[in-house]
């Protein structure tokens, strides 16, 4: 919008200029100062300016305050906690997941999601304070040194989750993810560490960034939809058979009552209107012989 308003002014002075240079004026500096000055004003560039400078201070203090979090291990941890919590209540609904529940036999990650292979726990409170120093030193040496002391640090943390997040016989999945706050530092992980990560994927620990756990989460939820739809197609397919045992033992029934019951009852009646007949026709000969 300033960029805007600025190339706005632009044009304006130049429109004067040459409108100056058609009357056939000569340009003097006190001609610009004065227009320039003037439509500053109208446009209130001193206010529009001032606001900028306020909200770039605003950036500034907000991107320090975010650098602080990082910095400090706890508020770093938080950061990642609520990332992670955004992402899970935006994308499942509430009974497909927990934050910092109790579970496993007094285990409490970060968050758990509720799976059709069991409880899949996540970690988010990722070590980042080696990383941080790697990227800031200039020495090659000592950001190799930092390196490497990141590299025992991911090593140890994932370890701890593999002990204890991954753990089938209590109700876990069979893996568990490890969750990075951070694309930068997931991507940096990828290109230089992808034999590791690969070795702990085999173990059953998934390390995620924001991207990467947004698309398992949706293939998670589409395992859930499916194995709902599997549950109820067996829930209609029992329901039908047991309508096929209702419908076999009523026809049963009707083949007896109808075979035994309801035929003999028509022979009996046909019987019974038989000596009903000959003894209306005996009744009917006493009665003309009476009237003879």
């Amino acid at each position: 919008m300033i960029t805007q308003i600025l190339l706005a002014v632009v044009v304006i002075l130049l429109v004067i200029l040459i409108f100056l240079v058609i009357k056939g004026r000569s340009v003097k500096p006190r001609d610009i100062e004065n227009a320039v000055s003037s439509t500053w004003t109208k446009l209130g560039l001193d206010e529009k300016i001032g606001k900028l400078a306020i909200h770039a201070q605003d950036i500034r203090d907000s991107h320090r305050s975010i650098e602080q979090m990082l910095r400090v291990p706890m508020e770093r941890a938080a950061l990642g906690e609520m990332s992670l919590e955004t992402i899970l209540s935006d994308q499942l609904p509430p009974d497909m997941f927990g934050i910092r529940k109790m579970i496993l036999d007094g285990k409490i990650p970060d968050a758990h999601i509720r799976s059709t292979v069991g409880l899949i726990c996540i970690d988010s409170k990722f070590p980042l304070d080696n990383y941080r120093k790697m990227a800031e030193v200039e020495d090659s040496k000592e950001k190799e040194d930092f390196k490497n002391d990141f590299r025992k640090d991911v090593r140890s943390h994932l370890n701890k989750i593999a002990e204890d997040y991954v753990c089938p016989e209590k109700g876990s999945a069979e893996f568990a993810f490890a969750y990075i706050p951070s694309e930068a530092v997931y991507y940096f992980l990828v290109n230089e560490e992808f034999e590791m990560l690969r070795d702990y994927t085999k173990r059953g620990i998934q390390v995620v960034s924001p991207l990467t756990l947004s698309h398992k989460i949706e293939l998670i939820k589409a395992g859930v939809h499916a194995k709902k739809l599997s549950e109820e197609a067996e829930s209609v397919r029992k329901d039908l058979n047991v309508i096929s045992q209702r419908f076999n033992e009523i026809d049963e029934l009707w083949r007896v009552f109808y075979n035994t019951h309801l035929r003999n009852a028509g022979d009996r009646a046909e019987e019974l209107d038989t000596a009903y007949r000959k003894l209306r026709e005996e009744f009917d000969k006493i009665s003309r012989m009476s009237k003879e």
